[in-house]
């Protein structure tokens, strides 16, 4: 039989069972996730618990992960996703091991016979995860080290954004070792194929099983490598597939549907569900031809199968399963519609000034923003090294002007030969770094200024200074502050209680809500629904940023959102405009699309029905 005949004979064994493997390979992701989320939620819970706050921001995730118990815990984190995969890997193992087993029926069977061999079975799971990390940990900390040694003397914005020399050969050299380490992964992931097999049918300790295995298939390795590769092959060119032809499908719906928003974004919708029960069937089926691939090469299964005792589950365990499904979809429906805002209140905010249409952090960009009708203008506040407090956001200007200089360098004099709007376009280059006194003055009565105080460890008094240049302003009723580093919103609050502050967040875990501030200003990842309600009953605001397409503004809108800090303040009052004439159904499918992950580009009324 050639390699292809083994993997065809693979897929077409999976495809006639597909009954029963697909039910297998869902039920096994919904076990391997209640198994791990508990461990999951008690890993976050341990590094939340060891501050006195409610939830960890940026800033503070990043300094628990660099002390040695952070490191553990996100070694641990990373650990239980393997751990999962290894778990529902073996549920399909051992379900094609009984062949001639039929029907969802036989799964409580063989959730059954592994529950009666946990502990081999998790032994092996925590010896293959230590095996994969002795290959994978040196290479990850030398590219952290090229990193931290090549691509620290300038603003990491700039590396990305102009990527040069010293950032693609630190890609390079990067790419070269994680693709070494990656052969020898795969040559080792080779020679464990079936070591799995050996803990759950023949009873061999975890430590033995990956010798086992070795010996067990050295003389077709390289037969079984082939037959592996075929099988990627046919599953990456399926999903392609797939992939394309939703991708056709979707752009045919515009002109289709056109005018109707229900309609076009109901068959959107459709669409992407089509597409998202395919590759789960592809998924699916490729992890059962995957299994067979490999009981094929162990062989001896299904009789170690009919000579061992199993534990078995009732069946009322699937049908409570099944039952608890429904219930979950009937309440999932429930809240998406509970989400739906059907009152349109909130505030414009333009990020760093309105930097669609101006370079950013300029006052050719704060004045956009403020003729484009922005409630609030967002800017960016540092010190320079002669003590003055000016708008820029990253800590040199390499990315703006190519200019290496760093701001805490920098003095007035320096700033002033700086031109940073010519990298936007050329009319922009008269523009200079402003101050935060200037600032101030353009948008006094105009709108409130929200003020993020930036941090990269060479601050001198800057909570200080900005509290004494507002206050001789005379605009302490025309401010907000806020910032990323947790530390310097609860000094703010100290300092100006009645000033509005709100603490910013890329990331988080725990409870946001029980931070100290006014507002939260968060991602797009990390807002919804459930958070605006909470952040409400905790009588705090929710900012989401940055929203820049109709869809997505539209969407945080109907979850809740008091606040959208964009940078196109013009496009959301169009946005505002046409969802005044929407009806709540038709606000749901826009809720629906943005969560199902469609994306709608250009002008307001090529994406909400006019």
């Amino acid at each position: 039989m050639t390699k292809f005949d083994r993997v065809r004979d693979a897929y077409r064994y999976a495809l006639r069972q597909s009954g029963v493997i697909v039910p297998v390979h869902i039920g096994a992701q919904l076990v391997a996730f209640a198994l791990v989320a508990p461990v999951f939620s008690a890993v976050f819970a341990f590094a939340i618990g060891l501050s006195d706050q409610s939830a960890l921001t940026d800033q503070d995730i990043a300094r628990f992960l660099l002390t040695p118990v952070g490191a553990i815990a996100g070694l641990t984190v990373g650990a239980l996703f393997l751990l999962a995969a290894v778990f529902s890997f073996a549920v399909m193992t051992v379900h094609l091991a009984r062949d001639g087993a039929k029907g969802i029926s036989a799964l409580p069977a063989d959730l059954g016979y592994l529950a009666a061999r946990w502990r081999p079975l998790l032994g092996f799971a925590v010896q293959f995860i230590l095996r994969v990390g002795v290959i994978v940990a040196p290479v990850a900390l030398i590219c952290l080290w090229l990193a931290a040694r090549n691509l620290t003397e300038f603003d990491i914005n700039y590396y990305l954004t102009e990527t040069p020399p010293e950032f693609t050969r630190t890609v390079f050299i990067c790419g070269v070792l994680l693709a070494g380490a990656a052969i020898v992964l795969i040559n080792r992931l080779l020679a464990w194929a079936v070591s799995l097999h050996f803990v759950l049918f023949e009873g061999t300790r975890p430590r033995d099983a990956f010798a086992a295995s070795s010996e067990h298939i050295s003389a077709d390795r390289f037969a079984l490598l082939r037959a592996l590769i075929v099988w990627f092959v046919i599953r990456f060119a399926v999903v392609a597939v797939v992939a394309v032809v939703a991708g056709i499908l979707l752009n045919q719906v515009p002109p289709l549907f056109s005018p109707s928003l229900t309609a076009a974004v109901t068959a959107a919708l459709a669409i992407l569900a089509l597409w998202g029960l395919v590759r789960l069937f592809v998924a699916a089926i490729a992890l059962g031809a995957l299994a067979k691939i490999l009981l094929s090469a162990y062989g001896g299964a299904e009789a170690a199968w009919h000579g061992t005792s199993e534990l078995r589950l009732p069946n009322i365990v699937l049908a409570g399963g099944v039952i608890a499904l429904v219930l979950v979809g009937v309440f999932g429906a429930s809240v998406v519609l509970d989400d739906v805002q059907t009152e349109d209140d909130v505030t414009i905010i333009a990020h760093r000034g309105g930097a669609i249409a101006r370079p950013e952090n300029t006052m050719a960009a704060i004045v956009k923003g403020v003729e484009d009708g922005a409630d609030m203008i967002e800017i960016d506040v540092q010190e320079t090294a002669d003590g003055e407090v000016v708008v820029v956001h990253d800590s040199d200007f390499m990315k703006v002007a190519g200019n290496p200089i760093k701001i805490w360098d920098a003095t007035m004099d320096d700033l002033a030969e700086i031109d940073i709007g010519s990298w936007f376009d050329p009319i922009y280059a008269d523009q200079r770094t402003v101050t935060l006194a200037d600032t101030l003055e353009a948008v006094r009565d105009k709108a409130i200024l929200l003020i993020e105080l930036k941090y990269y460890g060479h601050d001198v008094d800057l909570e200080n200074r900005v509290i004494n240049i507002v206050v001789d302003a005379g605009m302490a009723d025309q401010v907000a502050i806020m910032s990323l580093k947790y530390p310097a919103v609860q000094k703010m609050l100290s300092l100006r209680p009645d000033w509005p502050t709100g603490v910013l967040a890329a990331t988080a875990i725990g409870d946001l809500t029980g931070l100290e501030g006014d507002f939260l200003a968060v991602s797009t990842a990390s807002a919804n629904a459930s958070l605006a309600r909470r952040a409400a009953d905790a009588g705090k605001e929710l900012y989401v940023w940055t929203v820049n397409d109709a869809l997505s503004m539209s969407a945080a809108i109907s979850m809740g959102a008091d606040g959208l800090i964009t940078d196109d303040p013009a496009l959301v009052h169009e946005v505002l405009a046409q969802r005044a004439e929407m009806s709540t159904p038709e606000r749901l499918a826009l809720l629906m699309a943005q969560r199902f992950g469609l994306t709608l580009s250009g002008e307001a009324s090529n994406v909400i029905e006019q």
